[in-house]
């Protein structure tokens, strides 16, 4: 589990003070960083800052509970994995988790065998990271899970919002993503400027292959993607 861990990031969200520094203390001993949150709505700036590979977090907390939490977490990535740690069995919650494709539903007190099973399970489901890649041209694709484009097997970082506004356009690349979604997601609590989003266009498409991605006027972008 821990060499397995170690490329892996983690965000352990929970209310309880006590609880949430005795899991991220053990869980830093595993991962290659741990970040923790409060509550959902710090889950959420959290989140947005360091895009964690795994997501374990607590149902019921003030601002924002954890299911609600996961629920707009999981419309803007599909690939985080998301683990509920609660301290009653609720078949509304339950049935819920299911529908939010959530890793695991860990009945609390939280032991480190339960915990150790959940990262285990939440492994085994990214451990095939090649069906991730998400292809741009005959020889560049865009890995999600490494937030990287590789165009003839050389990488291309991105900054946070080019990596978060790629997945957007990827998640969504059957249709146009719309100005206000693209703002929702990344400039949720500032405000999206014209010269903003050009400015972060203008800079992705240096590192992608020519017309990857098109601008519908006064609609939003759209990302195209090549058919192998």
């Amino acid at each position: 589990m821990k060499e397995m861990l170690k490329n892996f990031t983690v965000l352990y969200v929970e209310d309880d003070t006590v609880v949430r520094k005795n899991a991220v203390e053990y869980l830093r001993r595993l991962a290659k960083a741990v970040y923790e949150a409060k509550d959902g709505k710090d889950a959420i700036a959290v989140w947005k800052e360091h895009k964690p590979d795994i997501i374990i977090t607590d149902i019921n907390m003030p601002r924002l509970n954890g299911l609600d939490m996961a629920s707009y977490i999981r419309n803007l990535d599909k690939e985080v994995q998301i683990i509920i740690a609660t301290a009653h069995s609720d078949t509304q919650n339950l049935l819920r988790a299911v529908e939010l494709q959530l890793v695991k539903y860990i009945i609390k007190p939280i032991t480190k065998e339960k915990l150790v099973e959940a990262l285990q399970k939440s492994l085994d489901l990214m451990q095939d990271k090649s069906k991730f890649n998400l292809h741009l041209s005959a020889d560049s694709y865009y890995n999600a899970y490494e937030k990287t484009i590789f165009t003839h097997n050389n990488e291309i970082k991105l900054t946070k919002n080019e990596a978060l506004f790629l997945d957007l356009l990827s998640e969504n690349h059957s249709r146009v993503l719309k100005y206000d979604e693209i703002e929702k997601a990344i400039w949720e609590y500032g405000g999206m400027s014209q010269d903003a989003i050009r400015s972060l266009v203008r800079g992705l498409r240096k590192k992608m292959p020519e017309n990857t991605i098109e601008n519908i006027s006064g609609v939003g972008y759209r990302l195209h993607i090549y058919t192998l």
